[in-house]
């Protein structure tokens, strides 16, 4: 299995596990991510970008994949997420750079 889906997959199985032994707590997080995340005034898109370059900035492997993805799935470019990584790079400096490696590998796995 290549590199970023199965990071995905690690993020589903975690929930799985959340969603048996803290239910309420899951159920909660959930709920208020599709609310985030719903189209409003921002599109889809936009927000996906943006959780890409948060994710950059935390520097959390398993944010970029599920959200390089989720980009590409809402009908992103390669090239708007390498523009919203360039913004992460500004907010996080080089540490966010590095994590740009992780935007990629995503990148030539998804597209």
């Amino acid at each position: 299995m290549a590199e970023m889906q199965e990071s995905v997959d690690q993020v589903m199985e975690m929930m799985g596990a959340l969603s048996k032994h803290q239910p309420e707590s899951l159920r909660h997080f959930k709920a208020f991510m599709g609310q985030v995340l719903k189209e409003g005034t921002l599109d889809t898109k936009t927000k996906e970008l943006i959780t890409v370059g948060t994710a950059i900035t935390a520097r959390c492997k398993y944010c970029i994949a599920l959200h390089v993805k989720k980009a590409l799935e809402a009908g992103a470019t390669k090239d708007e997420i390498f523009e919203a990584a360039t913004v992460a790079m500004l907010m996080g400096g080089g540490p966010a750079m590095t994590y740009i490696v992780e935007v990629k590998k995503a990148l030539d796995e998804f597209s």
